[in-house]
């Protein structure tokens, strides 16, 4: 079983990488921001491509799901790390330019996924209390609370709000089992409402051409926080004295991921003032 989860996992983050090179095409070429989420869901839903991505996301998410039932969460979280290099990669551009650097970096999140497999125990049991469910909704109004300055933050707090809704969603997957009562319901209700929120800050973020720590931020935020929540609170396991491997897989996993995302990031920022330039002569 951890094997299915892992490939699930993979296969997630290489639709969920592909799927963010199109996202930034997509935003980018709107004529201008939208001032809050429902009018960037009335500017999506008329794009021909952004609904492309949201349906790539639907498939990227049923994958992940299945991940996380089969995995702890820090395990499943990791994997979905891997859809940053699978964004570098894919990118033509940020392909060509990939230096030594980023070659180490996805070499170093590789090492940390195989520790992270080889020290992952059993996920935990799936939570179907009022506690856990009022908890989850709790995250999704504060989130929401906290969109409302999306025009005035700059990129490095968008991702991490971003990243801590992609958290939500995937904690609250753990909500979601058999059989189907109202409280399940309202737990399969969280994932949409915190991915709907995430995807709109992830994408004003990318709008604004951010500073490459945005993706950075999304990463850390999305991977971390599911990770000790997992195993402070779901019972997520560690094998017997695998504790310090998984550790480290976590940190190299998520720090590899980053610092090539920052790269990629970098490489997008210098080819825009380029364009501008030009356009300027």
């Amino acid at each position: 079983m951890t094997a299915l989860g892992i490939a699930l996992g993979l296969v997630s983050a290489a639709v969920f990488g592909i799927a963010a090179v199109v996202q930034a095409q997509a935003v980018r070429g709107f004529e201008s921001t939208p001032d809050g989420l429902w009018g960037f869901v009335t500017r999506s839903v008329r794009d021909l491509r952004t609904m492309l991505v949201v349906v790539a996301y639907l498939v990227g998410f049923v994958l992940h799901a299945g991940a996380i039932w089969l995995l702890p969460l820090y395990l499943a979280q990791a994997l979905v790390a891997m859809s940053l290099p699978v964004t570098a990669l894919v990118s033509h551009r940020v392909e060509d330019s990939l230096s030594r650097t980023g070659w180490i970096a996805v070499g170093v999140v590789t090492v940390g996924l195989v520790l992270l497999s080889l020290g992952a125990g059993e996920p935990g049991e799936v939570q179907t209390t009022t506690g856990f469910v009022a908890a989850l909704w709790v995250g999704v109004a504060a989130l929401a609370v906290g969109s409302t300055a999306g025009r005035h933050l700059p990129g490095a707090l968008l991702g991490l709000l971003a990243g801590l809704g992609y958290a939500g969603s995937a904690i609250s997957v753990r909500g979601v089992g058999t059989p189907v009562t109202g409280v399940v319901a309202f737990a399969a209700l969280a994932v949409p409402s915190f991915s709907l929120v995430a995807f709109w800050l992830y994408s004003l973020g990318m709008r604004r051409a951010a500073v490459p720590s945005t993706t950075a931020a999304l990463i850390v935020a999305q991977t971390f926080v599911p990770a000790a929540i997992g195993v402070a609170f779901l019972g997520d396991g560690v094998r017997a004295g695998w504790w310090p491997a998984v550790v480290v897989g976590l940190l190299l996993s998520t720090t590899g991921a980053a610092v090539l995302g920052v790269r990629a990031s970098g490489q997008k920022s210098r080819d825009l003032g380029e364009a501008l330039n030009d356009a300027s002569r």
